[in-house]
């Protein structure tokens, strides 16, 4: 027996994936639904600065208001609705695709596009970085430069230090970055920047100071010799885990291949891997996912 609200898309997440997929979905005459918990564009909400993504777009916000208002037109001319709320699980079957939301209702599409993208890590998830198991700091990307105060440390070479620094490219502010081995690949966009100092590194104790709001560093560098720093700003830069669904096939790093998915549930956007974290790609992955279904005949339009 089917669930109730059957459509022929639910697109899981409305940020430039979701919205691609949405978008490709209503110009084949699909029925389409979008399930999102929070506003349109996601991320984009607070990406300061936009230089690797076509058309003219300088800032995150800018094109979220944009896919805002593509949404706004399907939804006028009937060929898309939005839905809040949040996904828990998906299950694909012969005949159809089933979404649980975690409020138990449950939705059934010919086809459910997951693009729920990526969560931001904290130091106790990672494997390089030892702290105490509710540490949290400022993100990155969400601060400016008259937040920084002191030497400014920057755990994690992850790409939205790149981002940080074409949003603020008159900052004068040094940042230390300590960057372990799995970051190498993801700095030289950054290197040569003279506001940056990449400090190579194996492991960190990181712990806050019994007095004051100070942090302590016991950091071991890649040639296992140690040393000791005090910093007023330490800010998070460690990069991102999948945020799947139950009912994904996902591989040992947390993320969810589209090829290894059911036929009637396809992945895309960050979702799939952690190499093509980038707006561009996410579209083109939003609409492919849909289009790849339509000629595969897992859809059937009305």
């Amino acid at each position: 027996m089917n669930t109730p609200h059957e459509t022929d898309v639910l697109v899981v997440g409305a940020g430039p994936t979701g919205v691609a997929a949405a978008v490709m979905a209503a110009s084949l005459n699909l029925r389409t639904v979008i399930v999102e918990a929070d506003s349109v564009g996601g991320k984009l909400h607070v990406i300061g600065a936009l230089e690797n993504v076509p058309g003219n777009w300088s800032t995150g916000p800018q094109l979220a208001e944009a896919l805002a208002a593509d949404l706004d037109r399907l939804q006028q001319v009937g060929r898309c609705s939005v839905m809040q709320g949040r996904a828990a699980s998906v299950t694909g079957y012969d005949d159809r695709a089933e979404l649980t939301l975690e409020d138990g209702r449950a939705l059934s599409a010919q086809l459910i596009v997951v693009a729920t993208g990526v969560a931001a890590l904290a130091p106790p998830d990672t494997d390089w970085i030892s702290a105490p198991p509710r540490s949290s700091m400022p993100p990155l990307w969400r601060t400016k430069p008259a937040d920084l105060a002191g030497r400014t440390y920057v755990l994690g070479g992850d790409r939205p230090l790149g981002t940080w620094l074409r949003t603020h490219p008159h900052s004068s502010t040094t940042l230390h970055v300590l960057c372990p081995p799995a970051d190498d690949y993801k700095i030289a966009e950054v290197a040569r920047d003279e506001r940056v100092r990449i400090v190579p590194v194996s492991h960190i104790v990181l712990s806050p100071m019994v007095y004051g709001d100070e942090w302590s560093l016991q950091v071991t560098d890649r040639q296992g010799e140690r040393k000791s720093y005090v910093a007023k700003t330490v800010l998070n830069n460690l990069g991102n885990t999948p945020a799947g669904l139950d009912g994904l096939a996902s591989s040992e790093d947390g993320y969810c291949p589209p090829g290894k998915q059911h036929p009637r549930v396809r992945v895309a956007g960050d979702l799939r891997s952690a190499q093509f974290q980038r707006v561009t790609t996410a579209q083109g992955s939003g609409a492919e996912a849909v289009l790849a279904s339509y000629y595969a005949s897992v859809l059937k339009p009305c």
